[in-house]
């Protein structure tokens, strides 16, 4: 099968093809129909965030069940499936109280088994445990959950991180509570769920940011009371349209003075969510006296909080009833050759959303 390989940080990728195991037990192989760009790959791309190098990366992956292994009940050849980077064992004390996006115990192959894919005889990592910029993807079971087939699969695949990690913060990890005054800083796929996430909990007035004015205008489509472009005065822009300051500020890109922007944003008791992802040895400067004395928390949020075999499908249900937006967060339609180019794309803040599509794989589904 083709993959879009990376080689190591700040290295093209590259086209080749790639060796792909049969299923095991508790394995499923799935002919991928869409995989999006997210911002996470990016991060190991540049080496913000090490990883093992050859990998195949992409993890926002929708297509249709190719094979099972024997030990697989729960998917069947021709289901229509989405992946989750929240890969879960179902049996530590995180899976058993219902966080398992917190796995303690992710299951995989043993270290002495043959690798799902290869590269002329070289073992090649999974970005994951899923590797979505590929043809085809072998995964452990609990990374997957089918979708209703009225789903378009291009618009599924982004469910499985961005969605998720934006919807999931506002209903599960932040709880927006109807009437309430939110703040986005950052409208790219992640903000603009939270946006989107933020009407549909009847959030009183939504106030977004971001330093692109395209993206400010599709966030007031979704739902947005207010919007302007971020700069040394958004503290004092937010707390001035908000009269006094924010129940909750989400800060959707990861970068430390935006964070640090957020908190001071808030009103007395707001809830500060840290939901984009930083460079490893990043840390944010926080004023405890303030935080203190205004009652402000702060908490970080992992894949939306979000029991992903649960949310998903809801979310799919969101987009079926007309409730969430999909469309439109999604900017070009690119092959396995583009993906360089698909993020050079996002950092020139373009647009919000490319997804890597398989023609053959969506005509076929769409079929069905």
């Amino acid at each position: 099968m083709k993959a879009s390989v990376f080689f190591g940080p700040k290295r093209k990728l590259e086209v080749r093809t790639l060796a792909i195991d049969s299923p095991m037990a508790n394995e499923v192989l799935v002919d991928v129909a869409a995989s999006g760009l997210c911002h996470s790959d990016y991060h190991h791309m540049t080496g913000d965030i090490p990883h093992p190098a050859p990998a195949v990366l992409g993890h926002e992956v929708a297509g249709l069940v190719a094979a099972v292994g024997e030990s697989v009940t729960g998917f069947k050849v021709g289901d229509h499936v989405v992946s989750c980077p929240s890969l879960f064992c179902g049996k530590c004390l995180q899976c058993v109280t219902g966080n398992t996006h917190r796995c303690e115990s992710r299951p995989g192959r043993a270290a002495e088994a043959k690798s799902r894919l290869s590269l002329d005889g070289e073992a090649v990592h999974q970005f994951y445990a899923l590797g979505g910029f590929a043809e085809q993807i072998l995964v452990h079971e609990n990374s997957l959950v089918t979708v209703s087939r009225e789903m378009p699969l291009d618009r599924a695949a982004i469910i499985g991180c961005g969605v998720l990690t934006g919807v999931g913060a506002v209903f599960n990890s932040a709880k927006v509570h109807p009437g309430s005054k939110v703040v986005v800083i950052g409208c790219g796929g992640v903000g603009l769920s939270i946006v989107q996430a933020a009407r549909i909990a009847g959030a009183g007035q939504i106030i977004a940011i971001d330093r692109v004015a395209e993206k400010l205008e599709i966030a007031r489509k979704f739902g947005a009371t207010d919007a302007f472009q971020g700069g040394d005065d958004a503290v004092a822009q937010v707390r001035e349209l908000s009269h006094g300051g924010a129940d909750y500020v989400f800060e959707a890109i990861g970068i430390k003075h935006l964070i640090e922007q957020g908190v001071q944003m808030l009103a007395p008791g707001g809830l500060m969510v840290m939901v984009g992802a930083t460079r490893m040895d990043e840390s944010v400067s926080i004023p405890v006296l303030w935080t203190l004395a205004m009652e402000w928390r702060i908490q970080g949020v992992r894949m939306g909080s979000s029991p992903f075999t649960r949310d998903i499908p809801t979310y799919a249900s969101l987009y079926l009833q007309g409730k969430l937006d999909l469309d439109t967060m999604i900017a070009e339609r690119i092959g396995l050759e583009d993906i360089d180019r698909g993020y050079a794309t996002m950092l020139e803040g373009k647009h919000t959303r490319s997804v890597v599509v398989f023609d053959d794989v969506m005509k076929h589904a769409a079929a069905q």
